[in-house]
């Protein structure tokens, strides 16, 4: 039997993507998941979004009555959390929930591939792979694919990692028979994805890159010019607080990262 894929989603003020998201990985070419969403105390009508979705869904599977349905009768959840804690512990919570050996991370606002789960598990079994990700494309708001795309190297050790940040956190995925879900959890700092990355290559893994577009980045026009700054103090700071870097080593590694970051976004 296929192993089960766990995919976590952090859920809030995804009113306008969320019932995408639910259809997009219906439609994954690969069929034994389950999707965890985690509502992070949402102010707008996602988590009634949702249970309208998983609703639905049953019935659907009712009426088929079929094996394969009734299967995927139980793989949609919703998990609501009682105060509103952020991306990162949101996370945390849907890999605690996760009955699948491996896990992969999806944004409410960001876009798969129809084939990205099966592609991805079986590079990951190819390669033996504890923590694979994949390349990407920019999109604009509507996620509509602008041409420009992510590429992404064959492998990604901690060294190298540290100055360039360009695992993006809907292509990850990870064999928890491999690696432990604690060592996924997510620290709760700003950047907390970079900071996950770091902590698990720092402990001697490997991240294996596939170098195919499986997703699609959802980037508004205003977020790039604004959040220039705040990026480049987070990670910053992730150099000198998080990996307790020497300045020597944290200046040189900060710029490597910020010519491939604006490299990346030319």
């Amino acid at each position: 039997m296929k192993e089960m894929v766990s995919i976590v989603v952090p859920v809030y003020r995804a009113e306008p993507y969320i019932a995408e998201t639910i259809e997009m990985v219906k439609k994954q070419t690969y069929k034994n998941w389950e999707l965890i969403l985690v509502d992070d105390c949402s102010p707008d009508s996602s988590a009634q979004i949702i249970e309208q979705e998983i609703a639905r869904v049953a019935e659907d599977d009712a009426q088929r009555n079929t094996l394969q349905q009734s299967e995927s009768n139980l793989s949609i959840r919703l998990i609501r959390k009682e105060q509103n804690e952020g991306a990162a512990r949101a996370r945390n919570t849907g890999i605690d929930a996760a009955n699948g050996r491996y896990i992969a991370f999806l944004d409410a606002d960001d876009i798969w591939m129809p084939d990205k789960l099966e592609k991805e598990l079986a590079f990951m079994e190819a390669k033996q792979a504890a923590f694979a990700f994949t390349a990407y494309e920019f999109g604009d708001e509507n996620a509509k694919g602008s041409g420009k795309i992510v590429t992404v190297p064959e492998q990604l050790t901690y060294r190298k990692a540290l100055s360039r940040t360009i695992i993006f956190t809907t292509t990850v995925m990870f064999d928890t028979k491999k690696i432990s879900k604690e060592l996924i959890h997510m620290p709760v700092v700003a950047s907390e994805d970079t900071a996950t990355w770091w902590k698990i290559l720092r402990q001697g893994y490997v991240a294996y890159g596939l170098n195919e577009v499986l997703a699609i980045y959802r980037r508004p026009a205003k977020s790039l010019s604004s959040n220039k700054f705040v990026a480049m103090q987070r990670i910053w700071n992730l150099y000198r607080r998080e990996e307790k870097l020497s300045l020597p080593v944290s200046a040189c590694c900060f710029f490597f990262w910020a010519m491939r970051a604006t490299l990346r976004r030319i």
